[in-house]
């Protein structure tokens, strides 16, 4: 019984010291790549990269991969569907990728006990399986820079969750969208008006590393107590940071959001002063004013509009949360759209009792626009209403109240209403 007992311990010291020589032979990295050229990329990437000296291979992790062939891709990605995998691949492919395509990348080598890195291979390599691969995406909360962090939260016993998740950010999640898109106003602007206020609520540190690039940072500064209770620097030295390529010629990440509203809002008083003068010809009898005023009205009840449009469909129809509880759809609805042909016609109609038909409807529904901003701006007096829309409604308010409240003068039009009553 004894030589049994002896032999047994021999097999499980031999297996340990066998596990233990598999997790030496490994080497664990977080590769960071910078924003990319496409939209979906300018937030950057993030992967985990495993390299096995014994067999001299060096695998990719990848937790953000989607093809557009895949099987109703775009109508999965309007509904808020989409399927994303994870898959693994060679790293030196990938970094040549990352180059050609002009984005930065860097890796983090992490200090973990041989048997985590063992533990942690087997974990990825069972994610990578055909039936373990595919997850639905969602931007904030699960997507391939999230996965990565619960691998180095799974990787330290979850005091790396325990630590960032009890510290708040400095940032919401607007902000952090805001540091990344500063510099294209027009999708900047789309963009944000689509996400509602559950983007603007206070968040923590954790939630932050939906961003590859605050995976890289927390991961850098972080220190954890491993099972013999020795204390590690997981990122441990700073020099050990291998700077693969460094993009140029790119935007920079700013470190701090700026304001946007005051730019949304001189680029709204200078299409608005345009307007008025469309108008100021009109007024003064000449017709190319009102063609450019008309067509004017359609184009930005066109964008506006179709603006709203998708909003109402996001907010109402898919599984988009981040779209949810958003107050620009009180001043931004789809009945804009009626503008369009009102314009047009208003444009080219030289019957002057047609005119003022389409006249008053076009300020009837640019009033509605102009009290849906102010109600919107009023509710923020309440407690339930944070929204930080300030950028959407600085770049309608000015182009409505203009179209609503016409220089061509509203008394003149109201005057005309008992003589287009006998016409009608």
């Amino acid at each position: 019984m004894t030589k049994k007992i002896i032999i047994l311990l021999i097999l499980l010291f031999i297996s340990a010291f066998a596990l233990f020589a598999q997790g030496e032979n490994l080497n664990l990295k977080i590769a960071v790549i910078g924003p990319g050229s496409e939209v979906y990329f300018w937030w950057g990437h993030i992967a985990l990269v495993i390299e096995d000296l014994e067999k001299e291979t060096s695998t990719f992790y990848d937790y953000g991969l989607f093809s557009f062939e895949n099987k109703n891709f775009y109508k999965n990605f309007a509904l808020g569907r989409l399927l994303y995998s994870t898959g693994s691949s060679s790293t030196k492919i990938n970094i040549a990728v990352a180059i050609k395509r002009n984005r930065s990348i860097a890796f983090y080598p992490l200090d973990l006990p041989p048997e985590t890195r063992l533990k942690i291979k087997d974990f990825v390599e069972n994610n990578v399986r055909p039936e373990n691969r595919d997850y639905y995406y969602q931007h904030f909360k699960d997507n391939c820079s999230t996965r990565i962090r619960d691998i180095v939260d799974l990787a330290t016993d979850g005091q790396f969750k325990e630590l960032y998740g009890n510290i708040q950010s400095r940032f919401t999640l607007r902000d952090h969208v805001r540091r990344y898109t500063w510099f294209a106003p027009a999708w900047d602007w789309i963009l944000n008006f689509w996400m509602g206020q559950v983007i603007d609520t206070p968040i923590a540190v954790w939630d932050d590393m939906f961003l590859p690039a605050e995976v890289g940072r927390r991961i850098q500064e972080f220190w954890y107590t491993d099972a013999d209770g020795v204390r590690r620097k997981l990122v441990p030295q700073d020099s050990l940071i291998e700077q693969v390529y460094t993009a140029e010629g790119r935007p920079i990440v700013l470190e701090v959001p700026r304001k946007q509203w005051p730019y949304e809002l001189v680029f709204s008083l200078a299409l608005s002063a345009i307007f008025c003068f469309f108008f100021f010809l009109y007024h003064k009898k000449i017709k190319a004013g009102k063609v450019l005023a008309g067509f004017s009205m359609s184009l930005c009840a066109l964008v506006f509009g179709l603006a709203g449009l998708v909003l109402y469909f996001l907010s109402l129809f898919t599984n988009h949360d981040y779209t949810y509880e958003n107050a620009n759809m009180i001043f931004t609805s789809p009945v804009l759209l009626a503008a369009i042909p009102l314009g047009i016609c208003y444009a080219l109609t030289k019957k002057p009792e047609k005119q003022l038909r389409y006249d008053l409807l076009l300020r009837i529904i640019w009033l509605i626009t102009v009290i849906g901003i102010f109600i919107s701006m009023l509710i923020k007096l309440l407690p339930w209403f944070y929204q930080q829309n300030l950028t959407d409604q600085m770049l309608m308010l000015p182009i409505s109240l203009v179209f609503a409240f016409q220089p061509v003068g509203l008394s003149e039009a109201v005057k005309k209403i008992k003589p287009w009553k006998k016409t009608s």
